[in-house]
């Protein structure tokens, strides 16, 4: 088997880096879909907003996120030499995914796509035991409790800001949440950085590990991040949103439901907040799937008729493929891999 050199590991890191360019140029319509459906502001102004706010929020959040990603990957039951190629296959399968997705204009997920790819390649390379079933499970479960709870709190938050402004005049109003939905995409944009570029980071270092970067000390289950490391993956996320695809912020911002200034920013204060708490613990979340589910449960609360909802089942339906179909990718880029390094 071939041996992974440095030009190899380099060259993974090099595509981690191209996954979170293509994760905020597939992602870049979660924070910026309503300002410009709102025409708060003009989509050129919207990616430029969203990409800086992506970025800051390197400096002010810890990296929880990424050390639950590293372990999903059991480092103390697969062999090292391998690692390098379950990270590649996991980054092949979920950069297909978001491709395939993206040229379809379908709001999936990168972070179903790059667990689920990432399980797969595992599972290919060494079986069910080269996953911690334990953490894969958890953030399975809170990929499938973010949309409830986004949509829970969205409904909540917008039937109580629609009490607080009764009896406001209409243009008043509108000239107001205007304002105030510059604070709430810049909220959901930091989230947005916050949560997805820690999830590069999370698989870089477990690649780290295996070919001894952090010496033969440090614990697999808490591996530190590279400032290096820290800084290409929220400066890839944030130039990925600089190039972020209309399709998508299409789709999310007109399709869903129609929406208002004071919709708008009901939806991202509602997704900023629950990304941000999950941030906080820890817990990768779809930020996809909450800024959906916050739009719906906006909608929601002026009827069940505001929301689009044959365009909410295609999106669902994108979802629940996501993880398996990533998986199947990965699994199969896995051993293409292993078959041609054996070759060698």
């Amino acid at each position: 088997m071939l041996v992974p050199t440095p030009d190899i590991i380099a060259l993974i890191i090099l595509i981690a880096f191209a996954f979170d360019f293509t994760n905020g140029f597939h992602d870049s319509a979660n924070s910026i879909s309503t300002v410009i459906s709102t025409k708060v502001l003009s989509p050129q102004r919207a990616v430029v907003f969203a990409a800086f706010f992506n970025f800051i929020a390197a400096f002010f959040f810890g990296v929880a996120v990424a050390s639950t990603i590293s372990r999903i990957i059991n480092l103390d039951y697969v062999d090292p030499a391998i690692v390098p190629y379950i990270i590649l296959a996991a980054l092949f399968g979920a950069i297909g995914w978001n491709l395939i997705t993206w040229y379809s204009g379908l709001p999936t997920s990168s972070s179903h796509a790059l667990i689920g790819a990432l399980a797969g390649a595992g599972i290919s390379a060494a079986g069910f035991a080269a996953i911690k079933m334990g953490t894969f499970d958890t953030v399975v479960l809170f990929m499938v409790l973010s949309p409830i709870i986004g949509f829970i709190i969205a409904f909540l938050f917008m039937a109580c800001v629609l009490w607080i402004a009764k009896g406001a005049q209409r243009m008043v109003a509108e000239r107001h949440f205007r304002r105030l939905q510059l604070f709430s995409a810049a909220a959901y944009s930091f989230s947005h950085g916050t949560n997805d570029a820690q999830k590069t980071m999370g698989i870089i270092t477990p690649l780290l590990f295996s070919i001894g970067y952090y010496g033969t000390t440090v614990d697999p289950n808490h591996l530190p991040v590279p400032i290096w490391v820290i800084l290409g993956a929220y400066g890839a996320i944030a130039l990925g949103t600089l190039l972020g695809g209309w399709r998508i912020v299409k789709t999310m911002g007109y399709n869903i439901t129609r929406l208002r200034p004071v919709d708008g920013f009901a939806a991202e204060t509602s997704g900023a907040a629950t990304i941000i708490g999950a941030s906080i613990a820890g817990i990768p979340v779809s930020t996809t799937h909450v800024i959906s589910s916050s739009i719906m449960g906006v909608g929601a609360t002026q009827g069940t008729g505001y929301v689009r909802w044959g365009v909410a089942r295609r999106i669902v339906w994108a979802w629940v493929l996501t993880i398996p179909v990533s998986a199947a990718m990965g699994f199969v880029f896995f051993s293409f891999i292993f078959y041609l390094v054996n070759l060698v």
